[in-house]
């Protein structure tokens, strides 16, 4: 995955309701994007977070929109009445995607219940457990769905080392914390029976395995990225990393992984 830094060539054209305020800009790639910025000098953290989230993603196969870098220019702000929020720094910028619709309690039930999608939900599961994400939970699905291919599209990781904890030694999931308590998992368990929902998980394990060693493999370029305008240490950034790519973190991530799953299915 290859994030390139680009910039605003129009006014921002919307501003989304949702707590972290993003706006929508067209971008010199002549590509629409939704941007997160430096609201406040602590969203430097948050920042950090989507952009480890969206290079390791696609280690995991997994679909997500595209990411890169979005200077947006001062007087494109200025479109934003009574606007407070005008960032210089780099944005954190994710492709807008066509096609797509929210996951949420009233489309869920749209979504195509076969095999493959129950694998593309499973494997997100297991990404948010790897990397503790809680802001993928029951009612929050941050999660889209592309029509046009029957895939689950993931977004949005300000929500991993739970919640952008720097800080603080990583924490396991719980079973209610992920998509496994959602209501759109819950349709799966009405199409298929536990075991056969159960052996697919199980069957992810060599998948796991050699998700992370590509991991492992985009660390340097992780830190490499990070704007110097976030002022963010990399040895912290390192060190979080190195927590979740740890072997004993690594099996007890799967452990639990597979308990919360049982728990769900058996509950």
């Amino acid at each position: 995955m290859s994030i390139k830094e680009i910039y605003s060539i129009e006014q921002i054209s919307k501003q989304y309701e949702t707590g972290e305020m993003p706006v929508l800009v067209r971008c010199s790639d002549r590509n629409d994007y939704i941007c997160k910025y430096m609201r406040t000098p602590s969203s430097a953290h948050k920042l950090v977070c989507e952009l480890i989230g969206a290079y390791m993603i696609k280690n995991w196969s997994i679909s997500s929109p595209q990411m890169n870098l979005v200077r947006i220019k001062r007087e494109h702000w200025n479109s934003l009445q009574g606007s407070k929020y005008i960032s210089q720094s780099p944005a954190v910028g994710y492709m807008k995607l066509s096609s797509v619709f929210d996951i949420t309690h009233t489309t869920y039930a749209f979504v195509k219940k076969s095999k493959e999608t129950l694998v593309q939900l499973l494997k997100i599961a297991l990404f948010d457990f790897w990397m503790s994400n809680e802001d993928r939970t029951y009612n929050n699905a941050n999660l889209l769905y592309d029509l046009k291919t029957d895939e689950f599209v993931s977004i949005d990781y300000g929500g991993i080392f739970n919640t952008s904890s720097f800080n603080y030694p990583m924490s396991l999931l719980t079973q209610t914390d992920s998509i496994l308590y959602s209501e759109v998992f819950k349709q799966y368990k009405e199409v298929y029976e536990d075991e056969v929902i159960m052996r697919c998980a199980l069957g992810l394990k060599e998948y796991y395995i050699d998700a992370l060693d590509g991991c492992k493999g985009v660390v340097k370029l992780i830190l490499k990225t990070i704007p110097i305008e976030w002022c963010i240490d990399d040895k912290i950034v390192s060190n979080k990393i190195s927590q979740i790519l740890d072997s004993e973190w690594v099996e007890k991530v799967w452990d639990n992984y597979i308990q919360c799953l049982k728990d769900n299915l058996y509950e």
